[in-house]
């Protein structure tokens, strides 16, 4: 099943049990490669960032899962990209720079792994500052907003919930910046969207 018929059908089912909206899908660049940086709380963002977003976007997941026989198939059906989590994964980096340098959209989450929106801000990785400085292309913060009480982080079952995505205008990043400095600025901004 392909990314679009997999969309459409994510669509019916965010918009029946979750009354899913979208904000700044204008933001999104048309055409060419792109960086989409999102906050995570919930196992549910990168369907519904998916759903809310107007291109084509592909994420990195952890490469377990693709030990997994059908979610393996569907996984590379929709184009995720193994990644090995813990440890500096050149191959899994270099796979999504040349995803994007082909000019597709591939959205990351800084923090790494899902955060408790009340607890402290964690730091972001530096990776999406590495990759934002090296490839010269959009970086579009998203935020989104009910995953976290539709399915919480430690939670088995999903909860009755509206969820919001938002998309913001393109960050401007500095050259030079070190990317650990890149990567908290580009949190920063996805912080602040649905101030």
């Amino acid at each position: 099943m392909g990314y679009r018929i997999s969309r459409f059908i994510l669509f019916l089912i965010f918009k029946v049990l979750f009354r899913i909206e979208v904000k700044g899908g204008e933001y999104v660049p048309k055409k060419g490669g792109f960086i989409l940086a999102c906050n995570h709380a919930s196992y549910l963002d990168p369907p519904a960032l998916g759903v809310g977003c107007p291109r084509i976007v592909s994420f990195m997941a952890k490469d377990e899962l693709f030990s997994i026989p059908v979610l393996s198939g569907w996984l590379r059906a929709v184009e995720v990209l193994p990644v090995k989590r813990g440890s500096a994964d050149i191959s899994a980096v270099k796979s999504a720079m040349k995803h994007i340098n082909s000019g597709k959209g591939l959205a990351l989450f800084p923090e790494g792994t899902r955060q408790d929106p009340k607890a402290t801000p964690v730091k972001a990785l530096a990776g999406v500052g590495f990759l934002a400085a090296k490839l010269n292309v959009p970086v579009i913060p998203a935020f989104i907003k009910g995953t976290e009480k539709a399915l919480p982080k430690g939670a088995k079952f999903i909860r009755p919930a509206k969820i919001r995505v938002y998309f913001g205008k393109e960050i401007n990043i500095e050259r030079g910046m070190p990317y650990q400095d890149i990567a908290q600025m580009i949190m920063a901004n996805i912080r602040q969207l649905p101030c």
